[in-house]
């Protein structure tokens, strides 16, 4: 019977939000927000960058605008500081000596460090490895029976059978055994000095010969080893003074998958690479609603981008161009500011808004992880988290809204605002995990509604641009995200967190990994965590541990730092995907993490993903 009274007490209430929603939402207004920050002005505001911080003041002013009040150290400002993208330095060098005779290699024209490559100093001598690849899932071993401790290794790009539909290795699709980190992470697992990374011309014979860019490879902020790419025409003398044809070993890898390593005689390499990376302060921006209690709703989304591109560009020939993020996300930042502007119209609440705009998302969630991770309001006065990341391209009024399942009566709040709009909600993720910053809030157990328009052709692309935001579509967003905001600050009863099974989420596995958009293969077994994105010096944190998993049994805790998996030494997520990938169901994995002050072992015993 209460359930009755508080549906029927919130109807007359709902319905004249949504009236005053109706005539206060202006999309001109909203779009004009996004205008600016897509300006070629603020440069693609990327983290770390004058840009962004200019986006800061911008926020930051709309909020004072609206009489929101400042949120710690009297500063609508919350700072954080990032290691922004890598920079190549002065001091990269490569010269060889071939029998006797040395040379000297340029930098940029001849040979060229990755971005997530090592700096340091290095000399030793050179073995061939094939495609630097371990595959025990397609029992194909590159590094079987070589010893590479304390050497270079030359690898070739991509993988054996390439452009082969039946090949084991999924075909025509490049699997995660053919990204550049996989092979540098498994280079270093090897005992490898430095990974030398050469063209498969056999693959690409009508291509052009060119070294990858600099800063636009997927990987960490440091690898653990050297990694270099030199073109393929240089070291063709080493294969012929070993007596190898470098084409044809490349083609019999390909006609029979087998690997064909060996040692390179008479080659001596001495390597420095010089990597910069900066670190640099970057800022949420936060304004508080104050209400009647001390509990508060959060409504965020993050404001930064690509800037130039770099190594989440989905266009990476246009490198050094200015990636908008129309959609992603000024499109859900310019929500932010007019839900504050609308909440803030309309009287003190019942419960606390807490309006934030997050740095850092595109790097790895490192805003709303920060945040979450030191809270400028209690974070267990948070009643829910609201996020909004690319609302600005509805189509046939399709909505995406996770993370109903994280609190109790969220599902049935939405169905029953839902039928006033003309969106067609699809619930089908509800486990609040993602790669959006409620992913951060989940993890500190706040229930969570991610509210997403979709994919599209423009993604991390310099075409996502203002002019295709469909302003209509995305206020009708933001009179539905009003709605449901009033009607959860209202409530009587605040949602209590729920833990979403696996088996309700066809979306995840329990595993928050990195992998490329287009590799195949999935992570590998199941062992069911959630990572902080936030890392460590050194290690993988968890920031979550998923009920009933392989983790959980072992007795690991979210605040775990995994340091070791099997016989591998974990530095960071990448590693830590790639060394779960190279096991299967029913392994049984002895781990290390760090918790607190002590180290703690323990046997995990993985499974088949759901």
């Amino acid at each position: 019977m209460r359930r009755s009274y508080v549906l029927y007490a919130f109807t007359a209430g709902v319905a004249f939000a949504a009236t005053v929603g109706q005539s206060s939402f202006d999309p001109d207004r909203y779009l004009a927000h996004i205008k600016y920050l897509a300006s070629p002005e603020l440069k693609g505001r990327a983290t770390g960058s004058p840009e962004l911080e200019k986006a800061a003041d911008y926020i930051a002013a709309q909020f004072k605008a609206d009489g929101l009040e400042p949120v710690g150290a009297k500063s609508y400002l919350e700072p954080f500081e990032v290691t922004t993208s890598a920079q190549m330095g002065h001091g990269n060098k490569f010269e060889f000596s071939l029998n006797g005779d040395s040379q000297n290699l340029q930098a940029s024209k001849e040979f060229v460090p990755f971005n997530f490559s090592s700096s340091g100093k290095a000399s030793g001598g050179v073995v061939f490895a094939g495609y630097g690849i371990t595959a025990p899932e397609y029992n194909y071993d590159d590094y079987a029976g070589l010893d590479v401790h304390g050497k270079f290794v030359i690898v070739l790009e991509h993988e054996p059978q390439e452009f082969d539909p039946s090949s084991v290795f999924e075909g025509k699709v490049y699997t995660d055994h053919a990204q550049f980190y996989s092979k540098a992470a498994n280079g270093r697992s090897h005992g490898a000095r430095g990974v030398i990374l050469i063209e498969d011309r056999v693959h690409h014979k009508t291509d052009p010969e060119q070294l990858e860019a600099f800063g636009r490879a997927e990987g960490p902020a440091n690898a653990g080893i050297l990694f270099v790419q030199v073109k393929e025409a240089i070291l063709t003398p080493w294969f012929r003074a070993a007596g190898k044809d470098l084409p044809a070993v490349e083609s019999e890898i390909d006609r029979n998958l087998k690997p064909d390593s060996f040692p390179i005689p008479g080659v001596n390499v001495r390597e420095s690479v010089d990597i910069d990376r900066a670190v640099r302060t970057a800022h949420n921006v936060a304004g508080y609603l104050r209400g009647d209690s001390d509990e508060y709703l959060i409504i965020g989304a993050h404001y930064d981008h690509l800037g130039l591109g770099g190594q989440y560009s989905l266009a990476p020939s246009l490198a050094g161009t200015v990636h908008p993020g129309a959609d992603d996300n000024a499109s859900g930042t310019a929500g932010v500011l007019e839900l504050a502007r609308y909440f803030s119209a309309h009287g003190k609440p019942k419960r606390g808004i807490l309006f934030i705009t997050f740095a850092g998302e595109e790097l790895g969630l490192l805003g709303s992880g920060y945040y979450a991770n030191h809270p400028e309001l209690p974070i267990q006065n948070a009643v829910t988290m609201i996020n909004m990341d690319m609302i600005g391209r509805i189509r046939d009024g399709k909505l995406y809204i996770g993370g109903v399942g994280t609190g109790t009566g969220l599902r049935a709040d939405l169905d029953a605002i839902a039928p006033r709009y003309t969106l067609h909600p699809d619930y089908s993720d509800n486990s609040g995990y993602g790669s959006s910053d409620h992913t951060s809030f989940t993890s500190k157990q706040v229930p969570v509604l991610f509210f997403f328009s979709g994919l599209h052709g423009d993604y991390h692309k310099p075409s996502d641009t203002w002019d295709k935001i469909n302003a209509p579509g995305a206020i009708e967003v933001l009179q539905f995200v009003a709605d449901v905001a009033s009607r959860i600050d209202n409530a009587p009863e605040r949602p209590k967190f729920v833990r979403v099974d696996d088996k309700f989420n066809p979306h995840t596995s329990g595993d928050v990994s990195v992998s490329s958009s287009n590799s195949g293969g999935g992570y590998g077994p199941y062992f069911g965590s959630v990572p902080d994105f936030s890392e460590p010096p050194t290690g993988v944190r968890f920031a979550d541990i998923r009920p009933g998993s392989p983790a959980a049994v072992a007795g690991l805790k979210a605040g775990d730092v995994l340091v070791h998996f099997g016989s591998a030494d974990i530095r960071n997520l990448y590693d830590f995907t790639y060394a779960l990938r190279a096991h299967k169901a029913g392994d049984e994995v002895e781990i290390e993490v760090l918790r607190g002050d002590s180290r703690i072992k323990a046997n995990v015993k993985l499974t088949e993903r759901k």
